[in-house]
């Protein structure tokens, strides 16, 4: 099944895609968007485009396991996400996704504009990894 992970983010909203597979997650493209509404089409149009069938949001609950505010934000995403595309929009625990991207980005000695330009994309498919890994160890299991 293909796919997408959103980080969404206030300016920058990072995407990521899996393959049919579901074994490699690939950071798709970053949408520069501040405007809330033109983010959410911007990634329905991404989705339709790219063909997902599954579109997971990254929540970012916060280390003592709270809602917050920024995941009230995230919710309220995935909701209108929800009423412009035909797939399933899942929310999925993404703390410390963007701490693990940029682990990845210093590994790879990518810093400055261009790690600003693939960071968030980056915390898209941490997200889905991570996704994709409970889905493999949780096959048969309602919602999976």
């Amino acid at each position: 099944m293909k796919i997408m992970a959103v980080d969404y983010g206030d300016s920058r909203t990072g995407l990521a895609m899996c393959d049919k597979s579901e074994i490699l997650a690939s950071p798709l493209m970053t949408i520069n968007e501040k405007d809330f509404e033109r983010c959410i089409s911007a990634v329905a149009e991404q989705a339709k485009l790219n063909r997902a069938e599954l579109i997971v949001v990254g929540n970012p609950i916060n280390m003592n396991g709270t809602y917050g505010p920024r995941s009230e934000k995230c919710n309220l995403f995935a909701e209108k996400l929800r009423a412009l595309v035909e797939v399933e929009v899942v929310m999925w625990d993404e703390r410390s996704s963007t701490v693990t991207a940029i682990g990845y980005m210093n590994d790879v000695n990518k810093r400055g504009k261009k790690r600003k330009e693939v960071l968030d994309a980056a915390a898209a498919a941490v997200i889905l990894d991570s996704y994709l890994a409970y889905r493999k160890n949780h096959r048969g299991d309602a919602g999976v």
